[in-house]
């Protein structure tokens, strides 16, 4: 299926993939979970905007912790399966970096959702409208991908998985330093017991991380570059930016 165009702009993850994920790749979300609660406890009661928030594997956890949630994605499969996952949370379509962001009291995303932009510019983007959504005292807490993790993964070889009833093949290369390349194949069994395949091309922009503080910080969020969001060991090159906005 590959990616597909929702209002004129690249979105990812078609039903098979999404289902895939949310079966099988789950982990991130549950380990990132305990750090992201504890950081959003000084806006406990306000609203938490979750952008990329795919099948709603985090959702869930901010949902649990007392929060009210604004869930969304750019994938019809997954805000479908978000609906399932997390029926507490409001799950609604929102495409970055133009899509309008509401007015919240924080601002989280694990899965490095701000990376499958096209460019640099437009991870700025997004990142100046994450900020600005931010009510006076406002956390932010996201993940990020740094050009260091194109360079580790340079000679990484292809991998696989199998579930009970999924699989999946993926492919990495770097084609350009700045962008990490994954060519993924899943299968999903048919009713009559065959399987059925479908590919996507998934593209990640890398880049200078260290400079981000220094770009929020023009948007009036005090923010810094962390290995983790709490006691999570997060895999080499992607980084937690986590931050809070000046009160008024």
């Amino acid at each position: 299926m590959g990616r597909s165009r929702g209002r004129g702009r690249l979105t990812y993850y078609g039903d098979d993939l999404a289902l895939v994920h949310h079966l099988g790749f789950g982990f991130h979300a549950d380990v990132c979970a305990p750090g992201i609660v504890a950081l959003l406890k000084p806006v406990r009661g306000g609203l938490v905007l979750e952008l990329g928030c795919g099948s709603g594997l985090l959702t869930r956890h901010l949902v649990r912790a007392g929060h009210r949630v604004v869930a969304t994605d750019a994938s019809p499969a997954m805000l479908a399966l978000a609906r399932e996952t997390a029926p507490e949370a409001t799950v609604q379509s929102l495409v970055l970096p133009d899509d309008p962001l509401p007015a919240c009291d924080a601002v989280v995303s694990v899965g490095h959702v701000l990376s499958y932009l096209h460019d640099e510019a437009a991870i700025q983007r997004a990142l100046a409208a994450a900020a600005k959504a931010l009510r006076p005292g406002g956390v932010l807490a996201l993940d990020l991908l740094d050009l260091g993790y194109g360079e580790l993964r340079r000679e990484e070889p292809n991998s696989s998985r199998v579930g009970d009833d999924w699989a999946i093949i993926t492919r990495f290369s770097l084609p350009r330093p700045n962008v990490f390349l994954r060519e993924i194949t899943s299968f999903l069994p048919n009713e009559d017991g065959t399987w059925r395949r479908d590919d996507e091309r998934h593209e990640n922009v890398l880049g200078e991380t260290s400079a981000v503080p220094a770009f929020l910080e023009e948007h009036g969020v005090e923010a810094r570059v962390a290995d983790s969001f709490g006691d999570e060991q997060l895999p080499d090159g992607l980084v937690a930016i986590v931050g809070r906005k000046a009160k008024a």
